[in-house]
């Protein structure tokens, strides 16, 4: 097993070396408007998980898979060319859903506010059903008092 520190340097040079390989190299019509967003290399170096996104619809997203599919080979072999590994490591691209998941995130913080802002609505015009506060007071003694029925009992309660 690999020292982490060098799996992670790994990666990131993969993710660079595939970005620009896609960029310069590979001339696919199928091929999107990609980005590379990340990429992960197992302990032991032998395999990569490179994730991507593709601005557009299904169809282009199908396209990209396609066209990333076809040009595993080439990139594959630019990889073990520009980062001097004995074992090139073999590649996997996989779809990232980073952007479904933060247009999901911003649907629902946008529902929160609209429900939040009808909650403060309501309970602008809203008044007590009871008492302002009503739980039990604390009863307040006077010492003085105390003091005095004490002695005229003649009792000592220390």
């Amino acid at each position: 097993m690999a020292d982490p520190a060098r799996a992670r340097k790994l990666a990131d040079r993969i993710k660079v070396v595939v970005a620009e390989t896609l960029e310069r190299r590979i001339k696919d019509p199928r091929l999107g408007f990609i980005t590379v967003t990340d990429a992960r290399v197992t302990g032991d170096l032998q395999h990569a998980t490179v994730f991507y996104t593709v601005y557009g619809d299904d169809e282009a997203r199908a396209g990209t898979a396609a066209a990333l599919a076809s040009a595993k080979g080439v990139l594959r072999s630019e990889v073990g060319r520009r980062t001097g590994v004995r074992l090139t490591p073999t590649l996997e691209f996989i779809a990232d859903a980073l952007p479904e998941t933060s247009a999901h995130f911003d649907d629902v913080l946008v529902k929160t506010a609209a429900r939040d802002a009808e909650v403060a609505a309501l309970a602008s015009g809203a008044t007590y059903a009871g008492d302002e506060y009503p739980y039990r007071k604390p009863v307040e003694h006077d010492d003085e008092a105390e003091t005095e029925d004490d002695a005229e009992d003649g009792e000592d309660r220390r």
